[in-house]
């Protein structure tokens, strides 16, 4: 039975999973390492062949092997003796979160940092072992879900990039928790946006589920309660390391550790101490240079010997805080306003100031994406100036590009402000026109001819005013539009645009 707060996180996922986003595929050997394991019969061969094929992957799976997190009585050298020791699902678990991760790898746009989320992966994925081993917990599952609790990020930032971006500037100077601001632009967190992939995938629920629920926001299933848990501790110990407010999570370990497990203080702070020198040599294993990842003792030492050298009042310090957290705000929101402000640049044109082809494109596209979900009418305007051809050849280009501006000037304060006009190529423009059905569509766009055939243009060069019309073509998305909507609403418009110039120009077709 799902609850009222999963079955809410479900409906989310799905509207965020809605026509307009592409999903990225699984990687390749994670499906031929799933096919592997499905035979009881030849699994162990099989599995060892697959792993085979990809020399990075066995590499790395032998790496983890041999490394002190197993500490294996001996040196493991082929991919059959890693099974043998390791056992069938925990090999195939590695080697699945191994690949996925890898699948999944961005490009870093839109300032997503690949590097830091596969160092707080890597460092999760060791501490859930640890901790795991020193409460008494065995679960072959962990280590593959620990690196995975976050592969929701990886597909927010690859399926919807710019938006993503906002959400991490957002975070930066919000006391809001990542998951809450996820949710409020998407519809569902990375927590339930990665499970849901990873089940999509075919990957095993006991990888899935715990995910779900790992930042405890709501409660999980009490079968998956302690690998939950687990991910909870593995992301503070992450955070610490990785992170910021690092005394705050050292606390939060500590105490749950106390709390549900019956850790002194002094073995959580030895536990906390050893994953440092654990994630150290598992993320050479991903060839990740780190430098030294210090134990938090030591950099608890340090800070505290650094105090004593400059001998602050308490006052002083509570200042000095105070300032930095206004400092950190105040640059937080600097960089929000300029990324936003460049993300503005990029999408404009730079003659005209409209929205240029390639945003034009992802609007429309997401746009159909809105009205086919709600039922509701678009409409699209392709125009192009008349004989602009011989306003260049005329008058020269400069003149031609004082057209294109007081036109595109014109449309735009014509249009409503929920209207989005672009400049979709040489003299042709675009007009996107949410919640318009044909008839509304019509009356504006014979509004924008008639009001572009009285425009006066001044051209200077003591030439008397110019004088143009455009020719335009409507369309408007059909019911229970195909996924290729978007092509065929644009093939529609242009070859209703391509009826008006045929028909003398200076003219409105519409498309049936």
């Amino acid at each position: 039975m799902i609850s009222s707060s999963e079955g809410h996180a479900t409906v989310g996922v799905e509207k965020f999973l809605g026509t307009e986003i592409r999903l990225p595929t699984a990687p390749a050997i994670a499906a031929r390492i799933l096919d592997a394991v499905r035979d009881d019969g030849d699994s162990y061969r099989a599995l060892a062949a697959v792993i085979a094929t990809d020399p990075a992957l066995a590499a790395r799976l032998l790496s983890v092997a041999n490394s002190s997190l197993y500490a294996v009585p001996s040196q493991i050298t082929r991919i059959e003796q890693a099974i043998a020791l390791l056992g069938l699902n925990l090999v195939k678990n590695i080697a699945l979160s191994f690949a996925v991760v890898r699948g999944l790898e961005t490009n870093g746009q839109f300032g997503f940092d690949f590097t830091r989320f596969l160092k707080r992966a890597v460092t999760g994925a060791v501490a859930a072992e640890m901790i795991a081993n020193q409460i008494g917990h065995s679960n072959e599952d962990l280590f593959a879900c620990a690196l995975l609790q976050d592969v929701g990020m990886l597909v927010f930032a690859l399926v919807a990039p710019e938006d993503y971006a906002r959400v991490l500037e957002e975070e930066a100077s919000s006391p809001e928790p990542l998951c809450v601001l996820e949710a409020r632009r998407f519809g569902c967190d990375h927590q339930e946006l990665g499970a849901e992939i990873l089940r999509r995938w075919g990957l095993p629920e006991s990888l899935a589920e715990p995910i779900r629920h790992h930042h405890r926001l709501a409660p999980g299933p009490d079968s998956r309660q302690v690998a939950i848990n687990l991910l909870y501790l593995a992301d503070r110990v992450a955070s610490l390391y990785h992170g910021f407010h690092s005394a705050e999570r050292a606390m939060q370990i500590k105490d749950f550790l106390a709390e549900h497990y019956g850790q002194t203080q002094q073995s959580s702070d030895e536990l906390i101490d050893a994953v440092a020198s654990r994630a150290q040599e598992m993320l050479a294993v991903y060839e990740i240079e780190t430098g030294t990842i210090k134990p938090y003792s030591q950099l608890l030492q340090e800070a505290n010997d650094e105090l004593g050298r400059l001998n602050l009042s308490y006052e002083q310090l509570v200042m000095e805080l105070k300032q930095a957290q206004a400092r950190t705000e105040q640059l937080a929101a600097e960089l929000g306003e300029a990324n936003s402000r460049l993300r503005e640049l990029v999408s404009r044109d730079g003659l005209t100031g409209l929205y240029n082809h390639r945003h034009f494109q992802e609007m429309l596209r997401k746009e159909i994406g809105e009205a086919s979900r709600y039922a509701r009418p678009l409409t699209l305007i392709l125009f192009d100036v008349d004989f602009f051809k011989k306003v260049n050849d005329g008058h020269g280009h400069p003149a031609g590009d004082t057209v294109l501006k007081r036109i595109a000037r014109y449309v735009a304060e014509t249009v409503r402000s929920s209207d989005l006009v672009a400049r979709y190529g040489g003299e042709e423009f675009a007009i996107i026109l949410p919640e318009t059905d044909a008839r509304d569509a019509v009356v504006l766009a014979e509004r924008i001819r008639r009001g572009i055939e009285t425009l006066e243009v001044d051209v200077g060069n003591h030439s008397p005013p110019l004088r143009v019309t455009v020719s335009l073509g409507l369309s408007g998305l059909k019911p229970g539009a195909s996924e290729h909507a978007q092509d065929e609403m644009l093939e529609a418009a242009d070859k209703a645009l391509y009826a008006a110039k045929g028909g003398g120009r200076n003219r409105l077709v519409v498309a049936r």
